[in-house]
């Protein structure tokens, strides 16, 4: 059985505040995947500015024991840092990390329940 760990990928920044709604969304995240036995650890990790960065969050992951590992870009779309610099992480991800399958997902606003959501709440401001 396949432990799968998951990172919420953001890009970073230096005004710490930044970081909140993401721990909030990891938090939900985490909850929603519950107590499933091949649900790993939910981690955060940022392109700049912030830490952990991508291969440390992955190397935490695989030190928890998983096995897959999918990255999760909370992106709103799908610009120069998810079509550039992401792949060159995850390639350098996955060389140091041969045995473990890492994945990666599409800009979580590339998703259309995610813009659904959105226009929802710009609706509900007037």
């Amino acid at each position: 059985m396949a432990t799968h760990g998951m990172v919420l990928f953001a890009h970073g920044a230096r005004d710490v505040r930044w970081r909140e709604p993401f721990e909030r969304l990891a938090g939900k995240v985490r909850a929603a995947r519950g107590s499933d036995a091949e649900a790993g650890p939910v981690l955060l990790a940022f392109l700049e500015l912030m830490e952990p960065d991508l291969p440390t969050a992955v190397g935490s992951l695989v030190a928890d024991g998983c096995s897959v590992v999918t990255v999760v870009p909370v992106f709103f779309g799908q610009g120069g840092h998810v079509r550039r610099d992401l792949p060159e992480v995850i390639e350098r991800c996955r060389g140091m990390y041969p045995s473990v399958r890492i994945q990666c997902a599409g800009a979580v606003g590339e998703d259309e329940a995610v813009l659904e959501a959105v226009a929802e709440y710009c609706l509900r401001q007037g």
